[in-house]
């Protein structure tokens, strides 16, 4: 998935799983040298939430302290699995928590075309969308080079989230 995006000259942000990690690293090494954004998706895949504050926050430290060790920075960004966050964790975790609006459904294992009508003709696809797909869903990369040339055909840049939401300008939700 990373090489399509080389090839299509598009940076993205890759939401690292820490139990998959493992003898991953050179490929991490070349996402951050190819201008990517890494960012935490939890070590387990769990659902954070359901967890006790001290077993959520260590889900995502074991995870931070990998991309630290491998990229040489700490990721500022985090994608609950399942987009399964609270106000708890936010008040504790020093971290932007990402959300989509875009979902390819990759997941579900869709051939290439469906994902990629999933994803160019979604309701929701705009200026700002943040689109979740899947390094490791069945047909995603097959999809990846008609998803970026159907969107960028539309007018749309794709870009890592650090260019959508801005560490600065960020403010916790108070709700």
């Amino acid at each position: 998935l990373s090489r399509g995006f080389k090839e299509r000259r598009v940076q993205s942000t890759f939401f690292l799983l820490g139990e998959n990690m493992e003898g991953l690293r050179k490929m991490v090494e070349e996402l951050v040298k190819d201008g990517h954004l890494i960012g935490n998706h939890s070590y387990h895949h769990v659902q954070l939430n359901k967890l006790s504050i001290e077993e959520a926050t260590g889900e995502i430290e074991k995870t931070n302290r990998l991309i630290r060790e491998w990229t040489g920075e700490a990721p500022v960004y985090i994608r609950p699995p399942y987009g399964a966050w609270s106000q708890e964790l936010e008040k504790v975790v020093d971290m932007i928590p990402v959300f989509w609006n875009v979902d390819s459904l990759d997941w579900k294992d869709y051939d290439a075309s469906t994902i990629i009508r999933k994803v160019t003709e979604h309701k929701h696809l705009g200026n700002g969308s943040i689109i979740l797909c899947h390094n490791g869903a069945k047909h995603t990369a097959e999809a990846l080079d008609e998803m970026i040339r159907t969107l960028k055909g539309k007018g749309y840049e794709l870009v890592p989230v650090s260019q959508l939401i801005l560490k600065d300008n960020y403010t916790i939700r108070s709700d």
